[in-house]
């Protein structure tokens, strides 16, 4: 063998020459010294295992969150201030925020690990002229691999004899259905993998014949290997939610810094005792963490996870929920997400020159027949060109658990559907028409034909190539009688063959003929008509890509289907306009990486797509800020899963490496379920956002208090304790409340918002800084008049207590939405209802229970006390309100 390393493309050079370079024979095979010599060379025929982290550097590497290490800070002086339960309750926080980010790295790893489980274990190779079994990992290139149905092929290898041999490439093109393979077939040297019908690749799986295979590529030089290696390149991307949340820690840590800092030298410049304002600073740089964010992250996350599965999604990575709220283009696959993959007879042509239309959708045999739109019940030629088509097919149907399953073709399986549609019983037709004898489908005659025993008279029925078929027929069968088939009758049938095929339609013909052996079946047949079939749209999928363009996501079809196939499933679904167009993975391969960024927002469909075309589809979306959600069921997509925003693998046919590589799998394998991703994803968005307005909001009217007062010279309003307790209220359970908040009615209206927005976008920080101001502004207020009405320090420090604790829990309903009032099914969230008057019964129990009074620091209201608390803190409503509505007119403006 050379050893110089040239680069040969197999699939665009003829099987002898191939022989050649590999210096093998097809005859005996490698020698057992050349297996020797080349195994040393090139290395097992298996993947590269990559070194993996440690599971300690793992976890190590979950507490280098800046919000992470905040809490940890934040436990480590609640616990020297004493405060022990604060203490604990942050760090089981802590724990739960890095184990299960911990569990989704490890989780991870598996990718690579399930793509090496793909491999075969066992082949049969020709060594010196014996046929012997061997370990698939022994295979060096130029061995003689056998091929027979149901065998997994063990590497890539050129094909040097292949007798009717069909193979399944699903798992690493995409194409729905088997692909007839062809010795001689010679392809181009830029062919992608899908239309190399020379090779068989590492992988796939034969599903008919048998042939031989010159390997050509092992281990990592093979497709499979391709792939690997793409997947150890890719490393996932950060989500928006765990960026946004690190900002949100970085500006939280140095806004926490800051006040310690401004706090401890306003007291000293005032003579107050350094350990008193040591103490109360990092009391209030604690209220300014917000301990529960994690929780409220996770708890919503969660809770989407819950309803995501009720919606037949299941999602093994949490902030990938979230991604899918900002998502702005979904790559779909085509096979299986947006059709049913379930081939599906539309159209039938009989003799009589008629156009029937078929309805009805996959292998439910439910359905009618159509011609010019007028229903009609089958009559002679349809239920002969039915029976035809069925009688000379081996496709079955069982029923597994209630569900409908298809053994055998799924063209031949469309056929038997529609002739159930027919009101056919199969079993009984087989049963009366006896199978006494067949020829095979082979890809050099394009047919099959069967030979049946019918009552006393033997007939034969044949299926194939249009063309074959004709050619092979010198009469039709128009209504009930059998005619002439005449040249004009010819042209028309196969310009109707055509038609079918430009509307992306497969195309079976089918005949008969009253024969005693097969062979005569060969010429002189009865044409009964033509047969066109598709994998059609899912129903359901129309109306979730209208959701999609309402909510301001664009999708593109991704696909190793034909382009011409790809298109029409498009038009239907409605892809297609005149500034959409369809290209091939050959069109995308002769774009560099600019061009591709320029054109990628005209391309609706990209057909004949290799796993790198798919991955530089995403990246040129993501580099023109896109968030891509990548939808996926093969090994072929798992590089673009991985590198995507979201990658979304199908649950039913999924690969194990798809599943592994991908943060989300559909469990109903259906592009709608993608669209409810969506909507939960904005979902837990939006409530994570109600919950830092609330709690921002809230710490800024804290803040701008004791701000306030202290540059003022004022005593301190409240003490280290009380503010504490007020940080525990309101980052505690009405915060928990807002996460499992209700939707907005519009929330699937509205355009994705871009990864750069962030939580903090202009009306948010408004709002936030409008109710802290308000806060300030009152309370500070409140605390003058008090001081000026003769109370005692206990007094005036329970009464600022009790109204920054009551506007704060006004704050929760008014933060329910930035967008519209209060006012609008404001008890809405029964959760946040009952938080508040859990928390209302607790800070009564503070201000009047003598125990608590001492440790609090509170005193008994009165109540004319309690008139002035609740007026001054109800006065949020309307204020908020007020900004509301300017915030709304802004926008309209």
């Amino acid at each position: 063998m050379n050893n110089n390393k040239k680069i040969i493309f197999w699939h665009s050079v003829d099987y002898t020459q191939a022989v050649k370079e590999l210096e093998s024979s097809i005859i005996t095979g490698l020698t057992g010294e050349q297996t020797e010599q080349r195994l040393k060379a090139c290395g097992e025929n298996r993947l590269a295992e990559v070194k993996k982290a440690p599971a300690v550097m793992l976890l190590f590497e979950q507490f280098k969150n800046t919000l992470i290490i905040i809490l940890i800070i934040a436990t480590i002086l609640s616990g020297i201030m004493g405060h022990l339960v604060e203490a604990v309750a942050i760090g089981v926080i802590i724990l739960f925020a890095v184990l299960l980010g911990f569990v989704q790295e490890f989780r991870a790893e598996r990718a690579l690990e399930a793509l090496r489980d793909m491999a075969a274990p066992l082949a049969t190779v020709v060594r010196g002229g014996i046929e012997k079994r061997v370990q698939a990992r022994e295979l060096v290139p130029g061995d003689i691999i056998i091929l027979a149905a149901g065998d997994r092929v063990p590497a890539d290898a050129r094909l040097v004899e292949a007798v009717n041999l069909q193979v399944n490439e699903s798992v690493l093109t995409g194409e729905s259905l088997p692909v007839p393979k062809e010795r001689d077939f010679i392809a181009a040297g830029d062919a992608s993998p899908g239309d190399r019908r020379n090779m068989v690749f590492s992988g796939t799986t034969v599903t008919y014949g048998r042939g031989r295979g010159l390997v050509t590529s092992t281990g990592m030089e093979t497709e499979f290997g391709r792939i690997a290696v793409m997947l150890q390149q890719t490393g996932r991307v950060s989500t928006p939610l765990q960026k946004n949340l690190d900002r949100v820690g970085r500006i939280l840590a140095r806004v926490a810094f800051l006040l310690v800092a401004i706090v401890v030298i306003t007291g000293l410049l005032r003579d107050q005792p350094l350990l008193e304002m040591i103490v109360f600073g990092i009391a209030l740089a604690v209220a300014v963490v917000p301990e529960a964010l994690p929780a409220v992250v996770t708890i919503s996350l969660a809770i989407g996870v819950q309803r995501m599965v009720k919606r037949h999604a299941l999602v093994r990575y949490l902030p990938a929920v979230e991604t899918l709220g900002c998502t702005s283009m979904i790559c779909s696959d085509k096979t299986g997400t947006l059709t049913k993959n379930e081939m599906t007879v539309r159209r039938l042509f009989i003799g009589s020159g008629r156009i029937i239309d078929v309805s009805g959708s996959g292998y439910d045999p439910e359905g009618g027949f159509y011609s010019e739109g007028a229903a009609l019940k089958p009559d002679l030629e349809i239920t002969a060109l039915l029976r035809a088509g069925a009688l000379c097919s081996d496709a079955h149907f069982t029923i597994t658990s209630g569900t409908r399953e298809l053994n055998g073709d799924p063209t031949e399986g469309a056929i038997v559907t529609a002739a159930e549609k027919a009101g056919m019983d199969i079993t009984e037709l087989r049963r009366s028409y006896e199978r006494i004898d067949e020829v095979p489908f082979t890809t050099e005659s394009r047919r099959m034909t069967t030979l049946h025993r019918h009552g006393e008279g033997i007939i034969a029925f044949v299926k194939g190539a249009a063309e074959e078929i004709l050619e092979a027929s010198d009469s039709v069968l128009v209504n009930d009688q059998v005619e002439q088939l005449t040249p004009a009758l010819r042209e028309k049938i196969m310009w109707h063959a055509a038609e079918f095929g430009t509307g992306a339609l497969r195309v079976i013909a089918a005949a008969s003929r009253d024969s005693e052996k097969v062979s005569d079946a060969a010429a002189g047949l009865v044409f009964l008509g033509l047969i066109g079939m598709i994998d059609p749209p899912r129903p359901e999928a129309g109306d979730a890509i209208l959701n999609c363009r309402d909510a301001g996501i664009g999708i593109m079809m991704i696909t190793g289907d034909h382009p011409a196939t790809a298109g029409a499933i498009a038009a239907e679904l409605g892809l297609l306009d005149e500034e959409k167009r369809v290209v091939t993975g050959k069109d995308i391969a002769a774009m560099d990486n600019e061009t591709l960024r320029n054109t990628i927002r005209s391309i609706s469909v990209c057909a004949r797509v290799s796993p790198g075309d798919k991955l530089r589809i995403v990246e040129s979306l993501q580099y023109l800020d896109e968030v891509v959600a990548m939808t996926g069921d093969g090994i072929n997509d798992a590089p673009a899963l991985k590198k995507a925003d979201i990658g979304v693998a199908m649950g039913i046919t999924g690969t194990d490496v798809s599943k592994e590589a991908a943060a989300m799998t559909l469990t109903d394998d259906n592009f709608s379920s993608i669209v409810a991703a969506v909507e939960e994803g904005r979902i837990i968005f939006n409530n994570i956002r109600k919950y830092l307005m609330y709690l921002l909001s809230s710490n800024m009217g804290e803040i701008g208090l004791m701000l306030a007062t202290s540059l003022m010279g004022l005593p301190l309003p409240l003490s280290a304790v009380q503010i504490l307790y007020v940080n525990l209220a309101t980052d505690g359970l009405p915060a928990l409340a807002l996460a499992v908040d209700p939707p907005d009615h519009d929330i699937m209206k509205r355009r994705p918002r871009r990864t750069n927005t962030g939580i903090f976008t202009r009306p948010v920080v408004l709002l936030i800084a409008a109710g802290g101001a308000w806060s300030t502004i009152v309370n500070t207020s409140l605390y003058f008049w008090a001081m000026h009405t003769g109370k005692n320090t206990s007094e005036i420090m329970t009464i600022v207590f009790a109204s920054l604790v009551l506007i704060q829990f006004f704050k929760a309903y008014n933060f329910r939405s930035e967008r519209e009032s209060v006012f609008v099914k404001p008890f809405r969230n029964k959760w946040l209802n009952i938080a508040i008057a859990w928390e209302v019964m607790l800070i009564l129990f503070v201000i009047y229970n003598p125990v608590l009074q001492s440790a609090f620091g509170t005193f008994s209201m009165t109540a004319g006390d309690w008139g002035v608390v609740f007026g001054v803190s109800v006065t949020i409503i309307p204020f908020l309100e007020v900004c509301k509505f300017r915030l709304r007119r802004m926008k309209q403006e």
